[in-house]
């Protein structure tokens, strides 16, 4: 099967053991419950068997998956290893700087381990110094990568400093395409992923959270000029983690990982329109939900070559 850039066949997943939403993260992600678990040891246990399935129902669709433990009470937000490793064709890592500093305790030698044997690794680029400057750039939670046109789109935020995203886009050759994105309240959106989701043959965003009309026309002409059928998604579905999806593919062809309420929240018509090209996975991560990421947030892509 050929390797196919922007939509990965295998994964890294973490299961948490002790799961729950992330105070620290609490002030700058609006889509992270407010409502404190009733019963903090039933969530941690569903959001523990969430992740078992999801790993079970990516598998049967032909998804290699990599499912690390974590048994801490120290990383509440790990089971969203996108925000501090990226995997790059030709044989790239990149590590990242974090925002929440209990999210920095997130990063493991042994995920890197791992790639290095099972996977052709040349490099590992690590950003994550650039912490001790204040200076953020939390991965594909941060930017959200068009690995076809070599774009890297990323909303401003506290998470996403334009500087280090300058730099990655010269190490790895993107080119940056930095935007405002808020939603009707006016509070900014903390990560481009909960916003946009980029397909081989279909992008799907919330553009009009863009408010700056040209620069959302650029970016739509963009996407249209690659060739990609473009799908408009409402500011509700992007609450409802509509944009937090991720292509995959297997031998069985090319999917989309979603969540159940993400799923729910698409129109018969979007349905319609991605299942010209993907076949929808959808996955039930309500507890994870909870602390302000979805599918797309728990999933790191590898995009390496196997040894």
């Amino acid at each position: 099967m050929a390797i196919n850039p922007q939509a990965p066949s295998v994964v890294v997943m973490i299961r948490p053991h002790h799961f729950s939403p992330n105070p620290e993260t609490l002030p700058d992600n609006s889509y992270q419950s407010h409502e404190m678990a009733e019963d903090a040891l039933q969530l941690s246990q569903q959001a523990y068997d969430q992740v078992t399935e999801a790993q079970q129902l990516l598998q049967v669709a032909g998804i290699t998956v990599h499912v690390f433990e974590d048994t801490t009470t120290e990383t509440p937000d790990s089971v969203f290893p996108n925000n501090w490793f990226s995997t790059h064709l030709g044989g790239h890592v990149a590590i990242y700087p974090m925002y929440a500093k209990n999210r920095r305790k997130e990063r493991r030698t042994d995920i890197i381990d791992l790639l290095k044997q099972q996977y052709r690794v040349q490099d590992v680029i690590d950003y994550s110094g650039l912490e001790y400057d204040n200076i953020y750039l939390e991965g594909t939670g941060a930017m959200v990568l068009d690995h076809v046109e070599r774009v890297a789109y990323a909303v401003r935020s506290k998470r996403t400093d334009s500087l280090v995203l300058e730099r990655f886009c010269t190490q790895f050759n993107f080119e940056p395409m930095v935007f405002d994105a808020q939603d009707e309240a006016g509070i900014p959106v903390y990560h481009t992923n909960v916003l946009m989701c980029i397909g081989s043959d279909f992008v799907m965003a919330g553009f009009d959270m863009i408010k700056d009309t040209q620069r959302r026309q650029q970016i739509i002409q963009r996407f249209e000029d690659s060739g990609r059928l473009i799908i408009n998604l409402t500011e509700d579905q992007i609450r409802h983690f509509c944009g937090n999806a991720l292509e995959l593919q297997s031998k069985q062809g090319r999917f989309l990982a979603l969540s159940q309420r993400a799923f729910d929240a698409l129109t018969h018509e979007q349905i319609a329109l991605l299942t010209q090209s993907v076949t929808l996975l959808p996955l039930n991560v309500s507890a994870i939900e909870m602390a302000g990421g979805s599918v797309r947030c728990m999933l790191a892509g590898i995009h390496l070559s196997k040894r």
